[in-house]
């Protein structure tokens, strides 16, 4: 799921593969005389009504899944903002330091949402977890120089920083599960073999349009549900703004 052109030609093909076959099975066991036909539509339409309730129902969990990868990528970037301004309330040196963290942290963070490679993502999520750990270094030093309520908010504001990059983690891996695409796959295949098994004197290539539409339904499933590998990602326009006022 993480290749949608991939589901876009794979999903195309089945489905087209499975309406011919279809009409191939119709070939070799006899066409529906008019007394099973009116039988036949009500279980047709049945199951074209349950795959376009799941794919509508699909597609708002991969939105739902978008929306909040979204709205935790501004959470992190307002919680960093706060804590850089929080920074104050340490002691001098321990501000400086963790200011200088922060900004590296900035721009760690805004790798994960942009890189693509593998290799490069595993890096970012080990320099991530190092700055962490700097950070909470840092904030403690300061915290046990000066215990005062005024510090104590600057470390909940670490706090904060820290736990959003979990609840993002836990955004971006939330996915549509595979027992949902492939229950989404087997009643697609169904309607295309009833299709191509009702066909009676048609034009084949009217047995193409609900393979492409279907195929189309779950490329754009897919493509938002795939937080790296899909056109539809999410830009961290916060964490850049952020990054950009903070080396300014």
């Amino acid at each position: 799921m993480n290749f949608p052109f991939l589901v876009l030609i794979l999903s195309f093909v089945v489905m087209a593969l499975a309406t011919l076959v279809g009409d191939y099975l119709r070939g070799r066991v006899g066409t529906i005389n008019e007394e099973e036909r009116a039988d036949f539509n009500i279980v047709l339409g049945a199951t074209l009504t349950l795959l376009g309730l799941i794919i509508g129902f699909s597609f708002s969990m991969a939105i739902s899944r978008y929306d909040q990868r979204k709205n935790y990528e501004e959470a992190e970037a307002n919680a960093i903002g706060t804590e850089y301004l929080r920074a104050d309330l340490l002691p001098p040196e321990g501000a400086e330091r963790v200011r200088i963290l922060l900004k590296k942290y900035v721009d760690a963070r805004i790798l994960f949402y942009t890189t693509r490679d593998d290799r490069q993502l595993a890096k970012v999520d080990h320099d991530t977890a190092e700055l962490q750990n700097q950070l909470w270094s840092a904030i403690r030093t300061a915290a046990a120089a000066q215990q005062t309520p005024v510090v104590a908010l600057a470390i909940s504001g670490m706090n904060d920083v820290l736990n959003s990059q979990g609840y993002t983690q836990a955004a971006w891996w939330n996915r549509i599960p595979n027992a949902a695409w492939a229950l989404m796959a087997t009643i697609a295949i169904c309607c295309n073999l009833l299709i191509g098994y009702s066909a009676h004197k048609r034009d084949r290539r009217l047995f193409f349009i609900l393979p492409i539409a279907v195929s189309i339904s779950f490329f754009l499933i897919s493509d938002i549900d795939s937080p790296r590998g899909g056109a539809i990602r999410v830009v961290p326009q916060n964490l850049l703004s952020l990054a950009q006022s903070l080396h300014g």
